[in-house]
């Protein structure tokens, strides 16, 4: 039976509203990441100054749920996109890599971001603070393991909490991931910021993880805080090769 003027109406104009209300939520998702929301992914694609050229894709993967001040969450296992700028090939005078992350992909929704990379881990570092620290480790429970967080705290799973060299820091979530307040590490390179007061989400970093763990040679000459805004530049003085797995504990910052 054809459809009525009426009919045919209606549908047209519910199929604009779940258009616009799709729109409007993503929309919303993006205003709503608060400057200072730590973000942990894994790298899937893995960097090296010697064979990458500018313009190449990159992607990395969320590795804990993200629950925003404002109550927005980025779920585990959203895909994190991002870019080359430039690529400085290995010479007399190192290597540089600059990049930068511009969106989130969760559940349909394309997020734009802005941030900056606090903290590198190499892939072995994030396999080392999977693995237990206690001796009698292979005899107990997954859960009451003894862990050792890239930067040093501990986390003690059978208690749910996680020590600093300072004191309690925050608790760790069974089934993985931890949640932290972030303490400034000025002697690093990370001051103080934005929505260091509450909980955060940063997987296997530790409360005061800053810089580079697991290389030496590497280290973050930008981070993407300061104009342009969420620019990151690696320098080395050697070949930059960044496997896929490394971790990467990104920040929110202000969108230019």
């Amino acid at each position: 039976m054809p459809l009525t003027n009426f009919a045919m109406s209606v549908i047209f104009r519910c199929s604009r509203c779940v258009v616009v209300a799709a729109f409007c939520s993503s929309l919303l998702l993006a205003q709503q990441l608060p400057v200072g929301t730590a973000i942990p992914i894994a790298l899937k694609t893995g960097l090296e100054a010697s064979k990458d050229n500018s313009d190449k894709t990159i992607e990395g993967e969320v590795m804990q749920d993200v629950t925003t001040t404002t109550g927005v969450k980025i779920n585990q296992g959203s895909r994190v996109h991002g870019h080359l700028i430039n690529v400085t090939k290995p010479s007399g005078s190192g290597s540089s890599i600059t990049l930068k992350f511009d969106a989130i992909e969760d559940h349909g929704h394309r997020i734009p971001i802005t941030v900056s990379l606090v903290a590198v881990a190499s892939m072995m570092d994030v396999s080392q603070a999977g693995l237990p620290v206690n001796t009698n480790a292979y005899t107990d429970s997954i859960n009451d393991w003894v862990t050792r967080q890239v930067g040093g705290d501990i986390v003690r799973r059978g208690q749910g909490k996680v020590f600093s060299r300072t004191g309690e820091v925050g608790k760790w979530l069974q089934g993985g991931g931890v949640l932290i307040k972030l303490t400034p590490n000025p002697a690093a390179g990370c001051p103080n910021g934005p929505a260091y007061e509450s909980e955060q989400s940063v997987w296997i970093f530790s409360s005061d993880a800053c810089g580079v763990y697991g290389d030496k040679k590497l280290k973050i000459a930008k981070s993407g805080s300061s104009a342009p805004m969420g620019d990151i530049v690696l320098q080395s003085p050697k070949n930059i090769e960044i496997r896929g797995g490394s971790g990467l504990l990104l920040t929110v910052v202000e969108r230019p």
